[in-house]
C-alpha cells in the first residue's frame, strides 16, 4: 500500500485520503490528520510511517498467505525502541484504534499481537510518563529507595488509568526503569550509592571492603580507594566474583604471580602495570580499574583486547545491584517471560545511569565496539536475566 504522509512542525500526520479504507477509528484518524505522531523518541520511533506511510502486516511480514485474516490489514505505523535499534513493531488496529506490538518480519504463521495501549493517545501518554520518571545523567533528583518506589507507583497509576490490565511492556518498565533513580551524583564517581545498599542487596556478610594495606602502589585514584574501602564489592556479585585471596594486584604482578606461563608480557594491554585486577566476569576475563583515572574495564585474554566495562567502580556497583534486583523482580513478577524486552529495558536502565557501559563506539586500541553488559543481557541461552 502506497501512501504520502506529511510533516508538519515536527509530527508526523496523514490526511483522510491516506487513511482510506484502513483506518475507520474516529478518535485515531483525529489523530493521525491532526496533532499526528512524533517523527521519533526514546522508546516509541515513527519514522518509517514518515517514510513509507501506512503498510499492513500482510506487507511486511514473511509469507504473508499464512497470516491469520484478522491480522493482514492490521498496520505497522512504527517500532519499539531499544537503545540502539528497533525492538518489535508497533501495530495499529484501524477498526479499533487498539495499539499492539509484534515481530511482524517473523514467521507470519506464528505471529502473535502483544497489547500495548488501548489507544494512540494511550500510547503517547504511557511512553511520555516513562521518560519523563526516567532519570538520565544531569537531571535532577530525589533519588534514593524511597524515589524508586515513588516513581515505579506513579507509573503504574499512569498505566492503569488506562485499563485494568496493564500491558506487559509497561507493567516492566514501571519495574525495572525506575531502578535508575537509586543513586544521585557522587564526589569525585559518577554515583552516589545509598549507604548499606550492597549490604541490604547482598547481604553484610557478602560485601568486601578493603583497607589501604590492599591497594597496590599503583592504585592513585581515590575517590576508588574510598570507595572500596567504604562500600566495597559483593565477593560473589553473579555475573562478577571479586578477588578476595591476596591484595589486589596489578595486572601484570598477577599474570607473573599466578599464571606465569599464561603470557609474556608483550601480550598484555599498554600500561597494564596501572590495571589493577579486582576479579573476573568470565575464567578468561579480568575485571580491572584503571588505577590513575578510577575507569574499569574488561581484559579479554582469548582476543587479548581491553574493552569498557563501566565508568567508575560507583557504576560497576550499581549495574551489580541493577542484574540483582533485577532477578528478585523477576521471581515476583515473571518478567522474564517477555526475555528480549526485559534485556532492552534492562540496557537502557543501566545506559541511563552510565552510558559508557553500553555506548559500542570503540575507544581502546583494538576495541571492536562489543560491550559485555548488553551481550550478557541479551544471551537468553546463557539465562542471565532469569530469577
Amino acid at each position: 500500500m502506497s501512501t504520502t504522509d506529511t510533516d508538519v512542525g515536527g509530527a508526523i500526520t496523514l490526511t483522510d485520503d491516506e487513511l482510506d479504507p484502513y483506518v475507520t477509528h474516529a478518535s485515531t484518524r483525529d489523530r493521525l490528520t491532526g496533532p499526528g505522531l512524533p517523527c521519533d523518541g526514546t522508546l516509541l520511533g515513527f519514522g518509517a510511517l514518515r517514510e513509507h506511510g501506512l503498510r499492513t502486516v500482510a506487507d511486511l511480514a514473511g509469507d504473508a498467505d499464512k497470516l491469520a485474516e484478522e491480522l493482514r490489514d492490521q498496520l505497522v505505523i512504527g517500532a519499539l525502541r531499544s537503545l540502539d535499534r528497533d525492538l518489535e513493531s508497533i501495530v495499529l488496529d484501524g477498526t479499533t484504534g487498539e495499539v499492539s506490538s509484534a515481530h511482524v518480519q517473523r514467521n507470519a504463521a506464528r505471529l502473535d499481537l502483544s497489547p500495548l495501549a488501548p489507544s494512540l493517545e494511550a500510547l503517547l501518554r504511557f511512553a511520555a510518563a516513562t521518560e519523563e520518571l526516567t532519570v538520565s545523567r544531569g537531571r535532577p533528583g530525589p533519588f534514593g529507595p524511597k524515589a524508586v518506589a515513588e516513581a515505579s507507583d506513579r507509573l503504574s497509576a499512569v498505566f492503569e488509568a488506562a485499563g485494568e490490565d496493564v500491558p506487559p511492556y509497561w507493567r516492566m518498565a514501571a519495574l525495572i526503569r525506575p531502578l535508575a533513580r537509586i543513586a544521585g551524583p557522587g564526589e569525585g564517581l559518577v554515583l552516589g550509592l545509598p549507604k548499606r545498599l550492597l549490604d541490604e542487596e547482598f547481604g553484610a556478610g557478602e560485601i568486601m571492603r578493603f583497607e589501604d594495606v590492599d591497594f597496590p602502589p599503583a592504585l592513585t585514584h581515590e575517590p576508588t580507594r574510598r570507595f572500596l574501602r567504604e562500600s566495597g564489592l559483593p565477593e560473589d556479585g553473579f555475573l562478577f566474583q571479586l578477588d578476595t585471596e591476596v591484595p589486589l594486584p596489578a595486572l601484570t604482578e598477577y599474570y607473573a604471580d599466578e599464571r606465569p606461563d599464561a603470557f609474556s608480557a608483550d601480550l598484555l594491554p599498554a600500561a597494564a602495570d596501572r590495571l589493577i585486577r579486582l576479579g573476573y566476569l568470565l575464567e578468561d576475563t579480568s575485571l580491572v580499574v584503571d588505577g590513575t583515572t578510577g575507569a574499569v574495564l574488561a581484559w579479554s585474554e582469548p582476543d587479548l583486547t581491553l574493552r569498557p566495562l563501566n565508568a567508575d567502580i560507583s557504576t560497576l556497583a550499581f549495574t551489580l545491584w541493577l542484574v540483582h534486583r533485577e532477578k528478585t523482580v523477576d521471581a515476583a513478577h515473571g518478567i522474564s517471560d517477555s526475555y528480549d524486552r526485559l534485556a532492552a529495558t534492562l540496557t537502557e536502565t543501566l545506559a541511563t545511569v552510565d552510558p559508557t557501559a553500553c555506548d559500542r563506539t570503540p575507544t581502546l586500541p583494538g576495541d571492536d565496539g562489543r560491550r559485555y553488559w548488553p551481550e550478557i543481557f541479551e544471551d537468553r541461552a546463557g539465562g542471565t536475566l532469569y530469577a
